[in-house]
């Protein structure tokens, strides 16, 4: 299971610093400017600029990540859960995104096994630690 938590770090570091990296320049040049996106983009969407979308990302990804990892390094009781969460929050985004987009590119496959990583690794995680519970004899 060591594997499986570490790999589920390095996960978590790659989604958190990845998410960061790209929501901030969104937030503070909200016309898409800095990451060369153009605002055609946005057009089956809600939204009229990329401040919103940003937002949610360094929220939804970039920090829950981090808290996530956060729980992960200090073996939080349920870690395994947040885990588990933050794939599935990954992967709603992901869904999201292709649907406003209406078309998909390779970084959405990229991260969609991301996201499965983290489901899997979260509940083999939080399968052990349940089965640990039941060995202490809890």
């Amino acid at each position: 299971m060591k594997t499986v938590r570490w790999a589920g770090i390095a996960l978590l570091v790659f989604l958190a610093v990845s998410a960061i990296a790209g929501s901030v320049p969104m937030i503070s040049s909200p016309h898409g400017e800095p990451l060369r996106l153009p605002q055609t983009l946005l057009q089956h969407s809600p939204f009229g600029s990329y401040l919103v979308p940003g937002i949610i990302l360094l929220l939804a990804n970039g920090l829950l990540a981090i808290w996530v990892l956060c729980l992960t390094l200090a073996q939080f009781r349920r870690h395994g859960l947040w885990m588990t969460l933050q794939g599935c929050v990954l992967f709603g985004w992901l869904a999201i995104e292709c649907i406003m987009l209406r078309f998909v590119v390779w970084i959405h496959y990229l991260y969609g096994a991301v996201a499965l990583a983290l489901i899997g690794a979260g509940l083999l995680l939080r399968h052990a630690e349940i089965s640990a519970s039941f060995g202490d004899g809890i």
